[in-house]
Formats: C-alpha cells, structure tokens, sequence
C-alpha cells in the first residue's frame, strides 16, 4: 500500500479522536517506515512526519497536541475542532 499525506493524516487523527491508541500509532508508524512503500512526490515530508510518529511512545519525545497540529498542517490541512454535549 502506497503511503500518502492522506493516509497519515487520518492515522493522526484516529489517535486525536480515540480510535486509536497511542501505542497503536506507534505501531503503524514503525511498521510504516520499515515497510511502507512512501508517494514518490512527498516521500521526504512523509519520513520525516512517520519517523516522528514512530518515536511518539519515548518519553524525550512523546506527542502532544501542538505536535498532532504541526503535523497534520504540514501535510496540508487545517484543524477545526467542535465539541458536543455528551448524553
């Protein structure tokens, strides 16, 4: 599987929304960058964003939202955030 901007952003996005852990991030990213088979166009942007991701569970490095956002804006877009009551 050829691993895109898009692909990334929605595996960033999974962790921000909860659906996954941050364990399980790490996880895709490790595998990510040892087996991924990178877009061509944005390969070095893609390493550098995963290779990061990879590294999250480290404590020197961890993942905060500043990151998450820094990120996701990196890989072009943008973040709204909306909240809603819970039942």
């Amino acid at each position: 599987m050829v691993i895109t901007k898009k692909t990334v952003a929605d595996q960033i996005l999974k962790y921000v929304n909860r659906k996954i852990s941050l364990a399980d991030l790490v996880d895709w990213a490790e595998d990510a960058v040892q087996e991924g088979d990178f877009d061509k166009r944005d390969v070095g942007l893609l390493r550098q964003v995963v290779g990061r991701l990879g590294l999250a569970d480290v404590k020197e490095f961890g993942l905060t939202w500043d990151d998450c956002y820094e990120h996701l804006h990196k890989l072009g877009y943008d973040i709204s955030v909306s909240v809603s009551k819970t039942a």
